[in-house]
């Protein structure tokens, strides 16, 4: 990374991992990828915004899931950050970030798959599916993909 990339800050964002009864994971293919992309509800942090407050906002604009469909299990205990590759950086986010620094929310999903609705009004997501831990993390995108190990490992006892 050169220096320029180096000095730009973090983008906050938050990260749900949504299980159901059974352990498995929410797993959404991005809308906007060209190659099969999945990914768990992920987003920015809004100005003022409480970080759990953040991840049932994103979780209820990617996947239609109110808050009263989902209990809280836990959080990660520590921000987890990543760069972005060369070839995204300045391309996304308008150039102002290097990558991200994510707090990871754990929720039990209560509700039914009907209750799942992924046609939002920004929809991100094409289709969505429930998957074991392990095979979310071999299934994001390989900069991503430590994230996402670091976050089944936090999560490890609830899950499948």
């Amino acid at each position: 990374m050169d220096a320029k990339a180096a000095s730009l800050p973090y983008r906050p964002c938050v990260g749900v991992m949504l299980i159901n009864a059974q352990g498995l994971v929410f797993a959404g293919q991005r809308i906007d990828s060209p190659i099969p992309a999945w990914q768990m509800p992920q987003g920015g942090i809004d100005d003022g915004e409480k970080p759990r407050a953040a991840a049932l906002r994103e979780l209820w604009e990617e996947t239609g899931v109110t808050a009263d469909l989902v209990a809280f299990v836990g959080k990660t205990h520590h921000w987890i950050t990543y760069d972005l590759p060369p070839d995204l950086l300045g391309k996304v986010w308008g150039g102002r970030y290097r990558g991200q620094r994510q707090k990871w929310f754990l929720f039990r999903f209560l509700g039914t798959d009907a209750d799942i609705r992924i046609a939002t009004e920004n929809p991100e997501f094409s289709s969505w599916r429930w998957i074991a831990a392990d095979q979310m993390v071999a299934e994001i995108v390989p900069f991503k993909r430590a994230v996402y190990d670091q976050v089944v490992r936090s999560f490890r006892a609830y899950l499948a």
